[in-house]
């Protein structure tokens, strides 16, 4: 009997958790799959979607820098990804590639569910404009926000992405801003750091200031690469939160829409975090 095949798809790529994640999703569900990771050259991604198919993949997770490529390349696009312009879910079927973006849903979920952080009524500052700003933009204002701020390094590029959100935000009594990072003023109850710089060991990219008294300031980066703006954030007296939450949601997500069954996403967090406790 085959099994159904699955992978993560980015560059970096080892140190993903996704395999161990939608394994535990398996087991927990009765479901019959494999879940791999493959490093991908940076101007191979086509290739190497096309080639996962040709092996008899039934789908991929796409994680930095391919986001906005996944969502060129597929034939049939989720409004989530229309909106976002980038794709982190990829469903192969008969032929053709339909294009999802679970990370915005598992970010409002970790936050809200996990984290207990309502973010109704809340002020948030979303640095970054790239392709994981972007996905998960749409489902913070579903969430309902008092107001976002996009900042981003070209302010062009955070303008673009508020223009493309600005009719669901007015649809949701939710202001929207833009500025460049050199430009940002005032303080926020929640701070999302949707940038590069924790995956390269960058400086943090705002000041202190930022941050409310008694602020989340959440890394969707996760792990070792988030650890400095989590202490950024502590020493500034906000609560701090990596993307580890996040990351489990947006794979129940994508693990529903490939197998048509939920799975206990808190219950394989949990246990995920147990896992990585004692390997430290």
């Amino acid at each position: 009997m085959s099994i159904d095949l699955y992978c993560v798809l980015g560059n970096p790529v080892e140190h993903s958790r996704s395999p161990w994640i939608h394994a535990r999703f398996a087991e927990l569900t009765g479901q019959t799959l494999h879940y791999g990771k493959r490093l991908v050259a940076l101007d191979g991604f086509v290739p190497a979607v096309r080639a996962f198919m040709a092996e008899g993949g039934r789908g991929c997770n796409v994680t930095v820098p391919f986001k906005f490529q996944a969502a060129a390349l597929a034939g049939h696009c989720s409004d989530r990804v229309a909106l976002a312009q980038a794709a982190n879910t990829l469903t192969f079927r008969d032929g053709a590639i339909l294009a999802d973006n679970t990370d915005g849903v598992g970010l409002v979920n970790d936050i809200q569910r996990n984290a207990g952080f309502d973010l109704s009524g809340r002020h948030l500052l979303l640095l970054g404009a790239g392709g994981a700003a972007a996905g998960v933009l749409g489902p913070l204002l579903l969430a309902r926000p008092a107001s976002i701020t996009v900042a981003n390094r070209s302010e062009p590029k955070a303008a673009a992405l508020a223009a493309r959100h600005a009719a669901l935000a007015a649809a949701q009594e939710t202001e929207l801003f833009c500025c460049g990072l050199s430009e940002l003023a005032g303080s926020f109850d929640v701070v999302i750091n949707a940038t590069a710089s924790s995956l390269g060991g960058g400086a943090i990219p705002v000041a202190g200031s930022t941050l409310k008294p008694a602020a989340l300031a959440y890394d969707l980066m996760y792990g070792s690469a988030a650890q400095g703006f989590m202490r950024w954030a502590v020493e500034q007296g906000a609560s701090a939160r990596d993307g580890l939450g996040m990351l489990v949601e947006q794979a129940a997500e994508a693990f529903l829409l490939w197998r048509g069954v939920r799975p206990p996403a808190q219950q394989v967090l949990s246990e995920l975090h147990a896992v990585l406790r004692g390997a430290a």
